[in-house]
């Protein structure tokens, strides 16, 4: 600011500045140029125009001692003055003071468009599920149970040619490796809102198999194994990691996604800065501070607090943040919540998806309890989009994907000149102890993870080999298959995102159908169709029983005896819920390493 004040050269001037819709008087800015406002009378409603009412404002400048000039703007008879001053720190915190020309530049183009700069983009969503491992025997089943049931499906593969021919021409399709986290590129998880992980490290006889893996298909007769192609080190464990990188944004985590504040050990800041009615010609002011005690356990939080006032037709204050380095991709979410004490009055989050200075928002009001600690959601699909406190009609839906900039206020108004029944002029103090994204209830899987029966049982302690299928009893000899599949669910379990865990016992190509049993703790062994497995995957997804569970699942048919279906007659349709309720959360198996073994 040294610089637009040190261009007047008069000891003391003063100019009006007059937004009633009249030429502006001239007004030389510099010794050696002039910059020139003018307001045009037909100009619609100007930048600085209070609540729809126009305005004389006097500036006067006044040189100091030291050679520098204060800056104040008078209002007309019967009004307070305008802290110009505050004014400009406001501007300069949110955007950087801009030189004179561009200031005036900014003014100008405010006064004589009242409308958005740009047109927001919008992405969209598609809740895609995406499935990887999509050529093999349970994920081509996924995939045509998913097509069937008019379900948007994308599929990870790594041999293009391949897929298409297995899956059909017109399949939603990316070329991609998990073992090679570089080929996963950020675009082809774009409107991905779910997983089914069917990709498995390939284990064949060692004596070769047919062209057409009739020997893999049958899935009965033990041939003597090895593994083909990468190790289980790369497929289970490094694949998975790579994965759950790659999906991890675009699926979510349950307990929600921390954007501001304080939990636990995890502390999350933003800049805040205060952005009040001084930028409309009023007088309220507010602040953000973090009073290290003052949280609801004693802890730190940050507290809004101010004064708002009416003065000169004002009435509101806001603290809003600086755009974020990156916008924040919420589209794994549902909305927003607070955790604050609240203090009886009505206020509004503001939520921006573009980094223009003065652009559309989407904004929703909420209600608070005096002196409670509260935790308050607020829906994304509760959002308006408002320009100055006004209602967009054609606005563009809001997108959670490009997140760049979030605002609280405490207004006299609502939106569209509606007022706030809960305001009340004066001091106000609103402690906000943390800001997050979350996930609405009920929560269903957004992970479902194929593993395999077997995966705890090399290293249990007294455990009979003999009695165990050929993956447990030769682990070793394929490379640790069972114990980095486990490592791999580990991860999944460790990352937030809702998963269920799926561990079959051999599987087969009987159709499904039989009856089932569903067991946890790793225990049971037997046969099951990939038919069976690909539906229950498929019917996980939706299933608030099924989220953040492990369990082993096996058809009660032995395996000497072949299970077939009567076309004519096939058996009803399971309701995969009657067996996903009875499961629990936290039982693995891994428990039982360090405990006596259960009897297989």
């Amino acid at each position: 600011m040294e610089a637009f004040y040190t261009t007047l050269s008069s000891p003391a001037s003063t100019s009006v500045l007059n937004f009633q819709g009249s030429e502006l008087p001239r007004r030389n800015l510099c010794k050696k140029s002039s910059h020139t406002i003018f307001a045009s009378p037909t100009l619609p409603k100007p930048f600085l125009q209070i609540c729809g009412r126009p305005q004389t404002l006097i500036y006067t400048s006044t040189r100091l001692s030291s050679g520098a000039h204060r800056a104040t703007i008078s209002a007309e008879a019967g009004r307070q003055n305008w802290d110009f001053g505050r004014f400009v720190k406001t501007l300069f915190f949110f955007n950087g003071f801009p030189s004179p020309a561009k200031f005036f530049d900014f003014l100008a183009e405010k006064i004589s468009d009242p409308s958005p700069s740009e047109v927001i983009n919008t992405m969209g969503t598609s809740d895609i599920v995406l499935v990887a491992g999509a050529t093999g025997g349970v994920g081509r089943r996924v995939v045509d149970i998913l097509r069937k049931k008019g379900i948007p499906v994308r599929v990870l593969v790594r041999n293009e040619e391949k897929a298409r021919k297995m899956l059909g021409s017109d399949v939603d399709l990316v070329i991609g490796d998990i073992t090679k986290d570089s080929t996963l590129i950020p675009e082809y998880f774009k409107g991905v809102k779910k997983v089914i992980n069917a990709a498995s490290v390939i284990v064949g006889p060692k004596e070769g198999d047919t062209p057409d893996r009739s020997k893999y298909s049958q899935g009965i007769k033990f041939f003597e194994p090895e593994i083909k192609g990468d190790s289980p080190e790369k497929v289970e464990y490094i694949g998975m990691r790579n994965l759950i990188k790659a999906v991890k944004d675009n699926l979510g985590l349950r307990r929600g996604k921390l954007l501001f504040g304080f939990e636990g050990i995890n502390y999350r800041q933003l800049p805040w800065g205060a952005l009040d009615d001084v930028v409309m010609g009023g007088v309220s002011e507010s602040t953000f501070q973090i009073d290290p005690s003052g949280g609801e356990n004693g802890g730190p939080t940050g507290v809004f607090k101010g004064v708002v006032s009416t003065a000169n037709n004002g009435g509101f204050t806001s603290i809003r943040t600086k755009n974020f380095s990156e916008p924040e991709n919420l589209s794994a979410y549902d909305g927003l919540e607070f955790r604050l004490k609240g203090d009886g009055r009505r206020y509004k989050i503001i939520v921006r998806t573009s980094s223009d200075w003065d652009t559309l928002g989407y904004t929703a009001g909420f209600d608070t309890e005096k002196g409670k600690w509260q935790s308050i959601q607020v829906p994304f699909s509760s959002l308006s989009p408002v320009f100055r406190a006004r209602t967009v009609s054609n606005a563009p839906p809001f997108d959670p994907s490009i997140v760049v900039s979030l605002q609280l206020m405490f207004s006299k108004f609502e939106s569209d000149g509606k007022l706030n029944e809960t305001f009340v002029e004066g001091p106000f103090e609103l402690p906000v102890s943390s800001i997050r994204a979350y996930i609405k209830d009920p929560i269903t899987p957004r992970f479902v993870h194929v593993s395999s029966a077997g995966v705890t049982r090399p290293e249990r302690p007294g455990i009979d080999l003999s009695k165990q299928p050929p993956a447990v009893r030769l682990n070793k000899e394929l490379d640790y298959i069972l114990t980095f599949k486990l490592k791999g669910e580990d991860l999944l379990r460790e990352s937030g995102i809702p998963y269920a865990i799926v561990r079959p016992c051999a599987l087969t190509e009987e159709p499904a159908g039989a009856n089932l049993i569903f067991d946890q703790g790793d225990n049971i062994t037997g046969k099951i169709s990939r038919e069976e497995i690909a539906l229950m995957c498929v019917a996980a997804l939706d299933s608030p029983y099924a989220c953040d569970k492990t369990f082993e699942v096996k058809s009660v048919i032995p395996f000497s005896e072949p299970f077939t279906v009567d076309p004519t007659n096939p058996p009803p349709e399971k309701d995969y819920d009657v067996y996903f309720k009875n499961l629990k959360e936290g039982i693995t198996g891994k428990e039982a390493l360090q405990q006596n073994p259960v009897s297989v």
